[in-house]
């Protein structure tokens, strides 16, 4: 269900960010909004290079790691003071810890999922989240034929307990997984119950007040774009066409 949720943790990663350095639109270290979303992507990469036992790491390599190019990633990493070293590249472990403080991972994550459908489901039994910084604290549906069943540890909780267990688990970022039509009443519950930081599945613009942080996945649009891209092979136009109109 969930290809990319290597992508969906950077997503959370992100909104943790945002909610520790605020909504300003270059943050706290003057980081561009741009720079801030490729930071798990380089985490992700270091992670695997690590794993691998690898010590250390020219720009070159990490970039092809990551999926970018190397001026943009030095460009990124001079951000957080890093320039690695001339003629040896980057201490992978260290770079790690630097990312990972940058993003918020210095500290765990409580998350609630409301919307327990088949998404929600998904996203409830990613065991990725927990080796990201992110504990999934409580699940919510407004179908009371679901409330009280159990998804893996957890059980099923009805929107009414939500500002009781968002204030018991010290919840800080709530994920909606639900159908557009209750996308915005459910935001508006998560606001009101003192999360500030919401991951937005549902296909709706939601409406919130100027301290919540919302960031939004819409796997159609992705796929449109795609789409797009593979139209533009099937025509033969896969390349930029320099002084098309």
């Amino acid at each position: 269900m969930l290809s990319s949720c290597a992508e969906l943790s950077g997503a959370l990663l992100t909104t943790a960010r945002s909610r520790r350095s605020g909504r300003d639109e270059r943050g706290e270290r003057g980081i561009p909004e741009a720079s801030v979303a490729r930071l798990p992507i380089y985490l992700r990469a270091l992670t695997a290079l690590s794993e691998r036992n690898v010590v250390t790491a020219s720009s070159e390599d990490l970039a092809g790691a990551a999926g970018v190019n190397s001026a943009k990633l030095r460009k990124d990493l001079s951000y957080l003071g890093t320039y690695g070293t001339r003629g040896v590249g980057y201490d992978v472990n260290y770079l790690r810890y630097q990312i990972a403080r940058e993003i918020g991972l210095t500290q765990d994550w409580s998350v609630v999922i409301v919307g327990i459908g088949n998404l929600g489901h998904a996203l409830a039994n990613y065991a990725g989240f927990v080796s990201r910084g992110f504990r999934v604290a409580a699940l919510f549906d407004s179908d009371p034929r679901r409330v009280g069943e159990r998804v893996g540890d957890l059980q099923i909780s009805g929107l009414g307990d939500l500002g009781a267990i968002v204030k018991s688990s010290s919840v800080s970022i709530g994920v909606i997984a639900t159908p557009a039509s209750a996308a915005q009443d459910v935001c508006d519950r998560l606001v009101e119950a003192g999360v500030s930081s919401i991951l937005n599945f549902a296909p709706a613009v939601l409406s919130v007040p100027g301290h919540v942080d919302v960031r939004k996945v819409d796997l159609s649009i992705e796929l449109q774009i795609l789409a797009y891209h593979e139209q533009r092979k099937a025509n033969g136009l896969g390349e930029l066409q320099v002084g098309a109109v």
